[in-house]
C-alpha cells in the first residue's frame, strides 16, 4: 500500500491520539525510508524510535538517526576549559546513555532489533550538536520525514522527543505534511528534506555532526542477543488491552508482562487480572513490603506506614493499592504531599506504571479544568472511557481546594495516600480528613508528632484506629542491606557565657508560663501561644549556637579534599545578629576561608524557590557541597549523597531520621557502600548551671540515637558517656 491509500491526520495530539498505532506503525509499514531527528541520545529513545519500523526493516528499507548527546554541567565544564578532546567527552556522554540492563522483554527485543539493524547497514546514526567558541550546545530539532514506494512523502514535526513519556502521556502535539495532498504541503515536506540533508551531510554551518562507530559497537557487544524479531509490533500492540499472549521466545514460552501483546502463534491466549498500578513484571514486593501489604488488609486497608526513609514507602503504597484493587475495583488514588518537589517526584514515579490520567495539582496547569470536566462526566453518569485516575497535591492545595478535588472523585471507590502523614496532626489539615474515603493509607518515617498528642491521635484515629501501624525502621534496613552503612562524628562544641545566660533566662520564663498552662482549671489559649515560643526561642539558642560555625569551617579546612565530595550541610533556619541568612553566612565564610588558601570547591543552596535541577547537578557531581535547610527534610531522594553535616540540631525524632535518610540511600551509580554524617553536639560551658543537665540530656540522647545503628557505635559511645 502507498500513502496516499491511508488516513493520515493534518495533526496527532498524545494522550488523545495513540501516536504508534494510529501514526508511526501504518506509515513506516508501508515505508522504504525513514529519516528522523531526535533530542537526546539515550538506549530509551532508541527502543522508543524502534516502535513501528518492523515492517520497515523487514523489507530492507533504510533508517537515519540523528540525536544530541546529554553533557552534564561537569561535561560542558570539562569542554569548555578544555581538560580533554571534546570528541571523547561527547563519545563518553553518549556511552552513558546505553544502560546495561532492559527492564522488560519488549525492551530487550527491540534493542536486540535494532543492534542487527545496525549490523546490517539498515539503520545508521549521527550526532549533531552545536559549537560556540569553547563551548557545546545542544540540537533539540524533532523531525521525521517517510517515503514509500511511489516517491510519496510524508515530513513531520513538533514538540514529541522520542521517549515513552512523549508516546503515552505527556501532551504533546505532532504536525504532519503529505507531498501529494497540495503544493503548499508539499513544499513544506521538501523544505523539510533539504534541511535534514543538509544536517546529515554536516552541511549545516551551525551545527557539528559526527559519525561515532564506538557507540554502534557499543550498542552491538551491550544489546545483540541473536536474529532479529521483525513481529515485535505485532506481538506488543494489541487491539485487546484485556488480553496477554504467550510468546515464543529462545526455544521457551514466556509472559513477559502484565501488558496486552498480539498472538504470535495458535497459543491460546491467557486472560489477566489487571491491577491498579502495572509495574510490567520489572517490580515485585520485598519480604518488607510484604507484611505491609499484609497488616494494610488486615487493618480493614486503613494504616500507616511507619518506613524508614530510603526503605521505599511510595513504592509499598503502590503495592498495597495493587493489593486494594483484587478486592473492589479500585477508580482513583489520591495522594496528597508537603511539597511541589514531591508533587513531581510522585508523579515522575507513577509515570512508569500506571497508564490512566495523572492529574498533578500545582501552578500553571490547567487541573482545575480537568477536575470540571471530571465532575462534568460524574453528574452525567459517564466514566470517561473508564479511565483510572490519579490525583496528586500538596497539602495547602488539597485544604485549599478540597471539595472540588473530593467532588470529582467516586469517593467509596478511592483511596488516599498521604505522604509524610505526620502533617495532618496539624489541626488547619486534620479538619480536612475527608471521612466519606474508606481505604486509608499514611507515610511517614515517624507518624507520632512531638509534644502533640492531640495531633497525633487525629492521625491514628483516622489513618489507623486499630494502632497497629506497620513499623520497618532504620536498624532493619541496615541489615536487610536496604540502606547504607554508616560512621557517626559526633562534634561536641560548648555554647558561648552570653547564650548559656540567654537560655537560662528563657528557661526561667518557660518554667513560669509551664506552672501556668499545666494548672489552670481553663486553658487560656494566649498562654499556650507563648509557652510555644518560648520553647522555640530557646531551641534557635542551640540550633544556632556561634562555636558551631567556628567547628565545621576548622573540618572543612583540615579536611577538605576528604569531606567536599557529595556533602550535605544543613543549615539553622533565620538570620545572625547581622541580619544575614545563616545558610549564606555558613557558605560565604567557608568559600572566603578556602579562597584565602587557594582552594576553590564547587558549592549551592537547596532552599524554598531552588529548581528541582540542583539536585540533579549535585548527583551528576557539578556540585561538591550542597547547603540547605527544613526543605530536603521531607521525601526529596538524594542517593548521591556521601555524608551529611548536622549543624541545625533537632530534638525532633522525625527531622533527625528523615535527615539521616538523605545520605543512607543507597547509589548503585556511585556504588556507595558507607556514608558520614556529621552531628554538632551543644554542651553547657559550665556543667554546675541549673539549666545544664536538660541540655545534655536532649542533645546526648540524639547523639546517642544516631550512635546506636552506626558502624562506629562503641567508640562513640565511650566519647558521650562522659557527658551523661
Amino acid at each position: 500500500m502507498i500513502f496516499p491509500n491511508l488516513s493520515i491526520k493534518q495533526e496527532y495530539r498524545s494522550p488523545q491520539d495513540n501516536i504508534v498505532k494510529d501514526f508511526y506503525i501504518p506509515v513506516l509499514e508501508n515505508a522504504v525510508s525513514y529519516k528522523r531527528s531526535v533530542g537526546f541520545f539515550s538506549s530509551s529513545a532508541l527502543v522508543e524510535i524502534s516502535k513501528g519500523i518492523c515492517e520497515l526493516a523487514k523489507k530492507g528499507g533504510k533508517i537515519e538517526l540523528v540525536a544530541s548527546p546529554y553533557l552534564s554541567a561537569e561535561d560542558e565544564e570539562a569542554i569548555r576549559k578544555g581538560y580533554e578532546n571534546r570528541a571523547k567527552i561527547i563519545e563518553n556522554a553518549l556511552l552513558r546513555g546505553l544502560k546495561t540492563e532492559s527492564e522488560n522483554f519488549f525492551e530487550k527485543e527491540r534493542l536486540n532489533l535494532l543492534a542487527n539493524l545496525i549490523e546490517s547497514g539498515v539503520l545508521n546514526i549521527k550526532i549533531a550538536f552545536t559549537e560556540n567558541g569553547s563551548s557545546v550546545g545542544m540540537y533539540h530539532e524533532k523531525l521525521g520525514l517517510v517515503e514509500d514506494s511511489d516517491g510519496n512523502k510524508i515530513a513531520f514535526s513538533g514538540s514529541m522527543n522520542e521517549s515513552e513519556n512523549a508516546f503515552t502521556k505527556n501532551y504533546e502535539t505532532v504536525d504532519v505534511f503529505c507531498s501529494w495532498k497540495s503544493e503548499d504541503e508539499k513544499a513544506r515536506v521538501i523544505q523539510k528534506e533539504k534541511s535534514f540533508a543538509a544536517i546529515w551531510g554536516n552541511f549545516d554551518g551551525k551545527l557539528k555532526v559526527l559519525h561515532f562507530p564506538s557507540i554502534d559497537k557499543a550498542i552491538l557487544e551491550k544489546y545483540k542477543r541473536g536474529t532479529a524479531d521483525f513481529e515485535l509490533d505485532k506481538k506488543e500492540f494489541s487491539q485487546n488491552r484485556n488480553v496477554t499472549y504467550k510468546i515464543d521466545h529462545e526455544n521457551r514460552t514466556d509472559i513477559p508482562d502484565e501488558v496486552a501483546v498480539a498472538e504470535s502463534s495458535n497459543e491460546k491466549s491467557i486472560l489477566v487480572d489487571k491491577l491498579f498500578f502495572d509495574f510490567k513484571g520489572k517490580k515485585f514486593p520485598r519480604p518488607h513490603q510484604i507484611k505491609a501489604i499484609e497488616n494494610f488488609e488486615s487493618n480493614n486497608f486503613q494504616t500507616l506506614l511507619a518506613m524508614a526513609t530510603g526503605t521505599g514507602k511510595t513504592l509499598t503504597s503502590l503495592f498495597c493499592a495493587n493489593e486494594l484493587s483484587r478486592k473492589i475495583e479500585l477508580t482513583s488514588v489520591l495522594i496528597i504531599v508537603p511539597l511541589k518537589d514531591l508533587v513531581d517526584q510522585w508523579q515522575k514515579d507513577i509515570e512508569k506504571c500506571f497508564c490512566g490520567e495523572i492529574i498533578p495539582i500545582r501552578s500553571g496547569l490547567d487541573w482545575k479544568e480537568k477536575l470540571s470536566d471530571l465532575r462534568l462526566l460524574k453528574i452525567l453518569k459517564r466514566d470517561g472511557q473508564n479511565k483510572r485516575l490519579v490525583i496528586i497535591t500538596t497539602y495547602d492545595s488539597f485544604c485549599g481546594n478540597d471539595e472540588k478535588i473530593l467532588e470529582s472523585l467516586e469517593l467509596d471507590s478511592t483511596l488516599i495516600i498521604a505522604d509524610e502523614v505526620h502533617k495532618f496532626g496539624a489541626a488547619s489539615y486534620s479538619k480536612k480528613l475527608p471521612e466519606k474515603i474508606k481505604y486509608r493509607i499514611g507515610l511517614s518515617a515517624t507518624p507520632k508528632r512531638p509534644y502533640d498528642e492531640k495531633g497525633t491521635k487525629a492521625i491514628f484515629d483516622y489513618f489507623c484506629p486499630s494502632e497497629n501501624p506497620y513499623e520497618f525502621s532504620i536498624k532493619n534496613a541496615i541489615e536487610a542491606d536496604m540502606l547504607c552503612h554508616y560512621e557517626y562524628h559526633p562534634a561536641v562544641v560548648p555554647l558561648t557565657d552570653f547564650e548559656m545566660e540567654d537560655y537560662e533566662n528563657i528557661s526561667e520564663k518557660v518554667s513560669r508560663f509551664s506552672v501556668i498552662v499545666n494548672n489552670s482549671s481553663k486553658t487560656d489559649k494566649e498562654d499556650e501561644e507563648r509557652l510555644e515560643q518560648l520553647l522555640k526561642e530557646r531551641h534557635r539558642i542551640i540550633e544556632r549556637a556561634q562555636n558551631k560555625k567556628t567547628e565545621f569551617l576548622e573540618i572543612m579546612q583540615n579536611e577538605l579534599f576528604k569531606y567536599k565530595d557529595k556533602t550535605i550541610v544543613f543549615c539553622p533556619d533565620g538570620k545572625d545578629e547581622n541580619g544575614k541568612d545563616f545558610l549564606e553566612s555558613y557558605k560565604s565564610e567557608l568559600w572566603n576561608e578556602l579562597k584565602s588558601k587557594g582552594k576553590i570547591v564547587r558549592m549551592s543552596e537547596y532552599v524554598q524557590g531552588t529548581k528541582r535541577e540542583i539536585i540533579e547537578s549535585f548527583t551528576a557531581g557539578a556540585i561538591d557541597i550542597l547547603f540547605a535547610k527544613q526543605r530536603l527534610n521531607e521525601g526529596i531522594d538524594i542517593p548521591a549523597a556521601k555524608r551529611a553535616f548536622f549543624i541545625a540540631s533537632s530534638t525532633s525524632e522525625r527531622e533527625f531520621i528523615q535527615r539521616r535518610g538523605r545520605v543512607l540511600r543507597k547509589s548503585p551509580e556511585t556504588n556507595k557502600t558507607l556514608a558520614e554524617i556529621f552531628d554538632f553536639i551543644v554542651v553547657p560551658p559550665d556543667r554546675n548551671s541549673v539549666y545544664a543537665q536538660s541540655i545534655v540530656e536532649n542533645e546526648i540522647k540524639r547523639a546517642m540515637d544516631f550512635a546506636a545503628t552506626a558502624d562506629n557505635y562503641e567508640e562513640i559511645e565511650t566519647i558521650l558517656r562522659k557527658y551523661l
